[in-house]
């Protein structure tokens, strides 16, 4: 719904394009209200609530770049730095608590996918794809811990008593290494790669896989119990809250089961997280990176969906192993999940580097940043109150502050409108409480992507009801608007921009020329069957619902009108096309016809209103015909304004006349009668003759040549009794029908 102030210069916003030029389509309005229209834009320091308002949202603060394309793990160090595992060149950054990194270790193999807390400030290193751990103390010296018979190792924890275990792929076997270095195979998971460890709060290790995508519980004994078996491929990241709940991510398109219901939510309320315990740690397992090629030391893979049509979820499991889903989406890939600390998580996804928090129940949504990267990958709470996140492609870390931002913008998507146009105004609707702003631009070029080609961002705008939009004459448009508060946030929640295009010739696509007599009935008529196309004017092509509940069978309106039982009706001619005009206009037709040798066009009928029209064929000659099909756009333009486009069918035969049967001679061999006889056609080619003795049975006959495949053909047929009893029968390409007695009696034409 347009709001209030956009309606108050909608007819003024129209009257201003309509005097911009004399060659006018209907003025379009883009009007962006919706939070799915919202999210299609760019924010920064911006949040998008489940209503679809914008306003101002945590502060962003870029930490390091990495410069790696994947940072796939972070850890916190004792000295308050903050560790992360990269790739494709294998090091481990330190990133210090005055902002300064340092290349801590460099494994000197492609990947570093999982990192974990080692006694005396160290670290453990999990580098693939030679499958290694390593042992890393405070000072970046490295030795030698675990090597695994596998290539990959993509989790590892640590327990209180300082064991560490490690989750690998292909085999999807966890193990389990003492402090001093010995190991052995603790659980076997039957799956393909052990994604994330965790311990719940008993200290049962928990361990998420791919292929399937199970969260198992295993016990100090190494027995295993599923926890959570999902239609999904794999089980990407395990977070604990305080109460003992487990968060799973769920990520990647959907091996059976119900498919994601939308990007919405279902029933969840996450608890308080629980504070750091510096023995106790999880960290983080592979990303699937989709859009990266080439990329070593990635998990092997699996095939999957293409991102477009990527799923994930995200589940809770409660202490007594009951689940839910806290959130689904059809659109953006969970990598990791977060807990605010107030009852609600945050969830970064891909493969647009969006970040959601859920809260509330039931549930709501709100976008609560953007990061400048395709995923979003794993986050790091600090005691400070604010969380890390580390993106990949490119491989950054950020910091997500948990105070309001003071200044942030939003950019639109890009508006194609298709031509050339002419903007009219732009107006926004908000809120601005005291010592609050919001400041609206906007820019055009013709180019589908911004670059420097295009014009400026205008000065801001001051007038919300509606003021002219200064960027110049383009195809594309694009708004920013920037928020900015002292103290409460100023609340957006539309925004709607006019513009006129220049008026587009309406194009005609396609005829199609059905076979002769071949119609279609009316689908909704409520007496006599009556023939779509036939009459001039149509009703209501829009299906009822009673009608769409019987499912009537229709054509959508782009491919015509719809269309009811096909039947057939001698001597009518069904023609049907596609149009479309890139204004969108509303189109009428004009139907025209000649025959094929000449040059002149004649009118059958004048403004059509479907693309479905049935000629009446017995009202001229029989021969080959072509008929012209004119599109205009006169509808929805002012007089003298509309343009027209126009195509051609290809030839097609009109025959009304049926066949003629002559007798030619008769004559007596061995008893027997022989009947000769001629078919000849004007127009058509004879295909079938068939004769009967009985009055009831047809026999075809077949001609001297053995094929009916000409306008004129011999036969020879032989009649055991009396031939003045047998009825031959002709039947020419057009279904036009004659029937002659043997003695030389003709009936009368069948139509």
């Amino acid at each position: 719904m347009l709001h209030r102030n956009a309606r108050l210069v909608l007819t003024a916003a129209a009257a201003t394009v309509l005097v911009l030029t004399g060659r006018a389509s209907t003025p379009v309005f883009w009007q962006v209200a919706t939070r799915a229209d919202f999210l299609k834009g760019e924010v920064e320091n911006l949040s998008i609530d489940n209503d679809g308002r914008l306003s101002l949202g945590p502060a962003t603060t870029p930490v390091h770049d990495a410069g790696a394309p994947f940072v796939w793990s972070l850890v916190a160090g004792t000295d308050g730095a903050v560790y992360a595992g990269t790739g494709n060149e294998g090091k481990v950054f330190k990133v210090g608590a005055d902002g300064q990194a340092t290349t801590f270790y460099d494994a000197g193999e492609l990947a570093v996918h999982a990192i974990a807390p080692a006694p005396g400030g160290g670290l453990y290193v999990a580098a693939s794809p030679d499958g290694r751990i390593y042992k890393v103390d405070a000072k970046g010296q490295a030795t030698p811990f675990y090597d695994p018979d596998d290539k990959y190792i993509w989790s590892l924890a640590v327990d209180p008593a300082g064991n560490v275990f490690a989750g690998t792929g292909e085999k999807g076997v966890v193990y389990k290494i003492a402090p001093d270095g010995k190991g052995a195979v603790f659980y076997r998971t039957r799956a393909t790669s052990v994604l994330s460890l965790a311990f719940d709060r008993d200290g049962h290790l928990l361990a998420s896989t791919e292929s399937p995508g199970r969260v198992f519980r295993i016990d100090g004994d190494g027995k295993g119990f599923v926890l959570l078996d999902t239609p999904y491929q794999e089980i990407h990241q395990l977070r604990l809250d305080a109460q003992g709940a487990i968060y799973a991510t769920a990520i990647n398109g959907s091996k059976g089961g119900s498919e994601a219901s939308g990007a919405e939510v279902t029933q969840a309320e996450p608890s308080k997280t629980a504070a750091p315990v510096p023995t106790v740690t999880t960290e983080i397992t592979s990303i699937s990176i989709l859009d990266v090629g080439g990329a070593m030391g990635e998990k092997p893979v699996t095939p999957r969906a293409a991102p477009r049509a990527a799923k994930g979820a995200l589940y809770r499991i409660a202490p007594d192993g009951v689940w839910d889903t806290v959130w689904e989406s059809q659109e953006d890939i969970p990598y990791d999940v977060a807990l605010d600390g107030k009852g609600g998580v945050i969830i970064g996804t891909g493969t647009k580097g969006k970040i959601f928090h859920v809260a509330g129940d039931p549930p709501r949504v709100t976008l609560v940043g953007h990061a400048d990267a395709q995923q979003v990958t794993t986050f790091l709470p600090a005691a400070s109150g604010e969380t890390y996140y580390a993106t990949s492609n490119p491989g950054r870390i950020l910091r997500l502050s948990a105070r309001r931002a003071a200044r942030g913008s939003f950019d639109s998507e890009v508006r194609d409108a298709i031509t050339v146009s002419s903007w009219g105004t732009i107006s926004w609707r908000a809120s601005t409480p005291a010592g609050s702003s919001v400041e609206l631009r906007t820019r055009s070029g013709n180019s589908d992507k911004p670059d420097d080609t295009w014009s400026a961002w205008s000065e801001p705008y001051q007038n919300s009801e509606g003021e002219q939009i200064r960027s110049p004459k383009a195809r594309y448009l694009q708004w920013r608007v920037t928020l900015a508060a002292k103290d409460a946030s100023p609340v957006l929640t539309s925004v709607t921009a006019d513009y006129l295009q220049r008026n587009l010739r309406p194009k005609v696509t396609g005829i199609t020329v059905y076979p002769p007599g071949i119609v279609f009935q009316k689908p909704f008529s409520t007496g006599e069957a009556e023939i779509a196309g036939f009459e001039e004017g149509w009703p209501d092509t829009r299906p009822s619902p009673a009608a769409l509940a019987a499912g009537t069978p229709t054509v959508s309106p782009a491919q015509g009108p719809p269309l009811g039982r096909r039947t057939f009706q001698k001597g009518l001619q069904a023609l049907s096309w596609k149009a479309d005009d890139d204004n969108e206009d509303k189109l009428q037709y004009d139907v025209l016809y000649r025959r094929e040798t000449d040059t002149a066009w004649k009118t059958v009928r004048r403004g059509v209103i479907d693309q479905l029209f049935v000629w009446d064929t017995t009202s001229v000659p029989n021969g080959t015909y072509l008929v012209r099909v004119v599109a205009s756009d006169a509808p929805s333009n002012p007089p003298g304004s509309a343009l027209t486009g126009e195509a051609d069918s290809t030839t097609f035969d009109v025959d009304n006349t049926p066949p003629a049967v002559r007798f030619t001679g008769l004559r007596t061999e061995g008893g027997r009668h022989i009947v000769s006889f001629e078919v000849r056609d004007d127009h058509s080619a004879v295909q079938r003759v068939d004769s009967s003795s009985d009055a009831n049975r047809w026999r075809p006959i077949y001609p001297k040549d053995g094929i009916c495949d000409s306008r004129v053909e011999q036969f020879e047929l032989v009649v055991d009794g009396d031939p003045s009893n047998v009825v031959i029968r002709a039947i020419d390409a057009m279904t036009n029908v004659a029937t002659a007695r043997a003695n030389g009696e003709t009936a009368k034409p069948v139509k």
